[in-house]
């Protein structure tokens, strides 16, 4: 951040603290709840979602990758966020109950303010050897955590917006929202790991799956015994229950599995029969079966997908030169670029299907958000039918899915990687190590097996 900045900073605190005056309504009249969304508030969604949503993870993008233009797009995304909150805080038309959007919205300011004056510190280049490196840590966990606290707030200002989630619907949103945003997560980090992720993973001595079972195993305990409440058991409790037993049991064989860096497909497994249970799961309204059908069934896909993309999808290159080798450990990079591939049809292939595992699970993801009582109720009353609703959410998932390409993409090309991306912007990584082997993970009559990981950070 620029020295400069404690002035910015006052001024934009002063602008929004006059915004936290704004008051909510315990109680609303039929009229002011019915009223339409005027123009203020159309802007305030539009404006955070495009800072939120975009901008705020394009700077922390660029900042990974020291960019020069972190420092100016982040300032821009506060500034606009604080316009932004005034904006929320200035509409007419419809009136809005008290709700965790609203709470969220001034918590929300706090690590911004404090990213902001962190930023301002770093500038300064004081106490090098005391305060400075703690700075830098926590300048760095604060701006990751950017992507997670907007998509947080947008769900919470979609829910507001349409007045769901309330009463006894409060379980069922819950439910949905936290495992949908838990497989659109899933499928951005297996997109990272895929295409730049490979060094961290070579670093961290584990395979993917290893760390795929982990979560898998601790999400199912949780499941286990929180998915049943009260004396009765509806069919409903039962097969949430036994999906948990399902990711506990599947995520210990996967962990014993994945050990000592070898692949495994235990977790496309459990992602396929979860799949296969949610297909099946029986619904109240015909729109909802068939949107929990079709959100099985690309669960179901993205599990196979998996399972190929892990056995077979596994080009081989020519091992590392020696020096290339060395540069592995330099202390003042994290990349190791390598000689053109000798198998560059087979590169191709397998960098066009390994989008397909993670695109899906972020499609599935987001048909699971989209499948609650509420939603497909107003759904079903606007008389629209279930395969215009579901292409909706595959329009909206290839909207994210370019999101985080392009984002992962400009990592990959941007500051000090730039040197590294090629004429076409990709960045291609040959190196001779075990964690990427097809399965089983043993070398074939004597010959090394090989990896490449595409845009490599």
């Amino acid at each position: 951040m620029s020295i400069h900045r404690p002035p910015v900073f006052a001024l934009l605190l002063a602008l929004a603290l006059p915004a936290w005056a704004h008051e909510h309504h315990d109680e609303l009249t039929e009229e002011e709840a019915s009223a339409p969304i005027d123009t203020i508030l159309w802007l305030h969604v539009f404006l955070q979602a495009a800072v939120w949503g975009v901008l705020f993870p394009t700077g922390m993008v660029l900042g990974i990758a020291r960019s020069r233009w972190h420092v100016p797009l982040q300032s821009a995304g506060i500034a606009l966020t604080v316009a932004g909150y005034i904006l929320g805080h200035s509409h007419g038309g419809r009136a809005f109950p008290a709700t965790v959007h609203g709470l969220f919205a001034n918590i929300i300011l706090l690590p911004l303010f404090l990213q902001l004056a962190l930023g301002v510190y770093l500038k300064l280049h004081i106490h090098e050897r005391t305060l400075r490196p703690w700075a830098v840590r926590a300048h760095g966990v604060v701006g990751k955590a950017y992507p997670v606290l907007g998509w947080t707030q947008m769900l919470f200002g979609a829910i507001t917006m349409r007045g769901y989630c309330r009463g006894g619907h409060l379980g069922q949103c819950l439910a949905h929202y936290i495992m949908g945003s838990g497989f659109i997560a899933y499928g951005t980090i297996m997109a990272i790991l895929l295409l730049v992720g490979e060094m961290w993973v070579r670093r961290s001595g584990r395979s993917p799956e290893w760390w795929d079972s982990w979560v898998i195993m601790l999400w199912g305990i949780v499941n286990t015994f929180t998915e049943h409440r009260g004396s009765v058991w509806s069919v409903k409790d039962m097969q949430h229950t036994i999906l948990g037993v399902l990711w506990w049991t599947g995520g210990a064989l996967g962990i014993f599995l994945s050990r000592n860096n070898q692949r495994s497909v235990v977790p496309s497994l459990i992602v396929i029969l979860t799949g296969w249970a949610m297909s099946e799961h029986a619904q109240a309204m015909m729109i909802s079966t068939k949107v929990h059908a079709t959100f099985g069934y690309t669960l179901m896909l993205a599990g196979v997908a998996r399972i190929v993309e892990v056995c077979f999808v596994v080009p081989k290159f020519s091992p590392l030169p020696a020096d290339a080798l060395a540069s592995e450990g330099d202390a003042h990079s994290e990349h190791t670029l390598a000689e053109e591939p000798t198998a560059a049809a087979g590169a191709s292939v397998g960098r066009a299907f390994r989008h397909l595992p993670p695109f899906l699970l972020v499609s599935a993801g987001l048909l699971f958000m989209s499948a609650t009582d509420e939603e497909l109720e107003s759904v079903h009353e606007t008389g629209m039918d279930h395969v215009t609703y579901v292409l909706i959410m595959f329009s909206l998932a290839f909207t994210i899915y370019t999101i985080i390409v392009v984002l992962i993409h400009l990592y990959a090309t941007s500051g000090r990687n730039g040197a590294a991306a090629r004429g076409d912007g990709s960045i291609e990584l040959t190196s001779p190590t075990k964690w990427y082997a097809p399965v089983p993970a043993a070398e074939a009559e004597g010959e090394p097996l090989h990896v490449i990981g595409d845009e490599e950070e």
